[in-house]
């Protein structure tokens, strides 16, 4: 049962008696929360001084009627109110032991029920390139994405997950490219996904190496030049008599000389960029003999779109190996898809959905290339460039069309970084215009992972780290640590438990911040046994089983036995009420497509069994009636633990 979501029907249906504004209805229903203190009760409305402030009348007598229209005996004792017109809500205990003994005898969903109106979503996550080995950016959209797909499920909706690879983009051009060119036929016969990535690496210096000294560096010394002159003329301005004008002037040209010398730090970086390259040798030499491998790239990719033999045939070789690494990483973080459609499925659609929206008067040309001009929008959204290619545009536009018509979603959710944001702003915006307005189109934005430095996370040399070596040195500190333990008797189960630990760790760091955020990227803090970490919450899970082990309980015959729940203490209380808000939890991150709302929860509840576990003795308790009663609690406990953390794609242990 989502008891918050009850008990805002309920206030609800008594606000509607005190006003017909269904808008203001909605809005005061929203205030019903979980109290932040105990001793406000379990839950507190705020929603009679607003109401009271619209009514022109006091807030308490405000709070006095809706407390006569509201009805919640069921499961609350009667509401008190508190200062200037608070609600405060005492959850019955007898409810409450009610509430947790059906979730007992739930082995399946532990009292949460399925939602009464299931939507179809389609989940589009991960999405890496084929031929660049996955690195530390692609944690976050594998890892929020499966959490997403899990809850959702869990909650009874039907929910598609489709990793949508590039696996026909311009770094296919540039692998093939220098296959041709740069190729080392040993290497590629050992490891040839290492040496495909070494390639676009290769090839894509090369490009970026060209386009910095021919294009980049040139418009950034315009650039400078025209800040230079304007400044110059800044400077010989005459400055205003008013002294408030005058300060303001020389703000300005403060400012002017900071932005400038910015300008001049980075040509200065992006000649160093050109430095390391003129200094090597090697790479040098390639360069100068390479000086079109701009254009070259553009057009291998355009060969291979053509359906050239030589590039189709390289493009089918290098294919399956590389989505063979792939799927190694996905079987490590036990990430599974229902469908892999990468860009090269759409590829035979591309042309009809340009033609599709030319016949709808959506696009236009303008410069030769195909747009869609779209209102509130400085630039366009360009479907087709002016040699005739598309572009990621067009690919996601046929993504669409391929979606509402395979699977008639409810929802499109597209869990991406944030720097795309602009992107999916146009494409939602010309969907739309195209026709597909009946549909949820959402873009599940997170921030981006940075080192202890508050930068991007990037290994030494600077580039992208690595999500392979990732999670093994995150394995390789959590078996030292597995070494350490008392519990864990042989090698096999060190390293079982240190594959789940150190997995679940990198995991669980990345979801237990708000999406939106940057986080900074710690082994130390990630596989603490304290705060609100992945292996305090299996602690957590393994402390509940070792109390069963200790005392021999037979699990099965405990949770069917019908014994009563008592909640005589405190500390058990609390426990309940966090136990009994599970469901509140799922249906929060489903709200609002955030898992740290399901880690915040679960550590609460691990806080909350702490407390009962220092305050309660189970196995000593005073007498069976308490001591069943509380071993009931530890395995609702253990088992919410549980499943929380499967529905964020992370395994418990028994031991640890």
């Amino acid at each position: 049962m989502n008891l918050l979501a009850t008990l805002r029907e309920r206030f609800r249906t008594a606000l509607t008696a005190l006003t017909d504004d269904e808008a203001t209805v909605g809005e005061l229903a929203e205030m019903v929360l979980p109290s932040q203190d105990a001793k406000f009760g379990d839950y507190q409305a705020n929603c009679a001084m607003p109401l009271g402030k619209r009514l022109g009348k006091p807030p308490r007598e405000i709070a006095q009627a809706l407390i006569e229209q509201l009805d919640v005996a069921e499961f609350c004792e009667p509401p008190e109110i508190a200062g200037p017109g608070f609600i405060n809500l005492r959850l019955r205990d007898e409810w409450l032991a009610a509430a947790l003994a059906a979730a007992a005898t739930d082995a399946e969903r532990g009292g949460v029920a399925p939602v009464d109106a299931p939507r179809t979503y389609v989940l589009d996550y991960s999405s890496p390139n084929v031929a660049k080995p996955m690195h530390v950016g692609h944690i976050r959209s594998t890892v929020i994405g499966d959490a997403l797909d899990k809850v959702l499920a869990f909650l009874g909706h039907r929910v598609i997950s489709d990793n949508h690879i590039g696996d026909w983009g311009t770094q296919f051009g540039m692998i093939i490219y220098g296959y041709k060119h740069f190729v080392d036929q040993e290497a590629i016969k050992k490891s040839p996904v290492a040496e495909l990535g070494r390639l676009y690496r290769y090839v894509n210096r090369l490009v970026d190496y060209h386009a910095t000294k021919n294009t980049t560096i040139p418009a950034l010394q315009e650039k400078i030049a025209k800040a230079q002159t304007a400044i110059d003329e800044r400077r010989h301005a005459t400055m205003p008599f008013d002294a408030k004008e005058a300060k303001k002037e020389e703000k300005k040209l403060r400012q002017a000389e900071g932005a400038l010398a910015d300008l001049h730090n980075e040509l200065l970086g992006l000649r160093a960029k050109l430095a390391e390259v003129e200094g090597d040798a090697a790479l040098a030499e390639a360069a100068a003999a390479h000086a079109d491998v701009g254009k070259a790239v553009l057009a291998e990719t355009a060969a291979l779109h053509a359906g050239d033999a030589t590039n189709r045939e390289l493009w089918e070789r290098f294919l399956p190996a590389c989505l063979a690494e792939m799927q190694a990483t996905y079987d490590r973080l036990n990430v599974t898809f229902d469908h892999a459609l990468g860009e090269s499925f759409y590829e035979d659609k591309l042309a009809g959905v340009v033609e599709d929206l030319k016949q709808k008067g959506l696009a236009t040309e303008s410069d030769g290339a195909q747009c869609v001009f779209l209102d509130g929008f400085d630039a366009p959204f360009i479907v087709q460039k002016q040699d005739g290619a598309f572009l990621y545009a067009t690919t996601d536009l046929a993504t669409i069309a391929y979606r509402m018509e395979t699977w008639q979603p409810d929802a499109i959710l597209y869990v991406v970084d944030h720097r795309q944001s602009f992107h999916f702003d146009q494409l939602f915006a010309t969907a739309r215009k195209w026709g597909y307005d009946d549909v949820e189109l959402q873009h599940i934005s997170f921030g981006t992972v940075l080192g202890e430095d508050g930068r991007p996370y990037k290994t030494r040399t600077g580039s992208a780290v690595g999500l392979a070596g990732l999670l093994d040195e995150a394995v390789e500190r959590a078996y030292a640590i597995a070494e350490k333990s008392d519990v864990l008797t042989t090698d096999e189960e060190r390293r079982t438990v240190a594959k789940r630990i150190g997995i679940g760790a990198i995991k669980y760091a990345d979801l237990s911040h708000n999406r939106t955020s940057d986080y900074k990227f710690s082994y130390d803090k990630m596989l603490a046994m304290t705060g609100n970490t992945a292996a305090y919450m299996q602690y957590s899970y393994a402390r509940v089983r070792g109390i069963f082990g200790k005392g021999d309980v037979d699990v099965a015959a405990l949770r069917s036995g019908g014994a009563r729940i008592e909640l005589a203490e405190p500390a058990e209380r609390a426990l309940a009420v966090a136990l009994v808000q599970f469901s509140e939890a799922l249906h929060r991150v489903a709200a609002d497509y955030r898992p740290n709302y399901l880690t915040d929860y679960l550590f609460d509840v691990a806080s909350k069994y702490a407390s009962f576990f220092e305050n309660c003795p189970v196995l000593k308790a005073p007498n069976d009636e308490v001591r069943t009663s509380r071993l009931l609690l530890c395995d609702l406990t253990a088992r919410t633990i549980a499943r929380g953390l499967e529905l964020l794609g992370i395994e418990v242990v028994d031991r640890m």
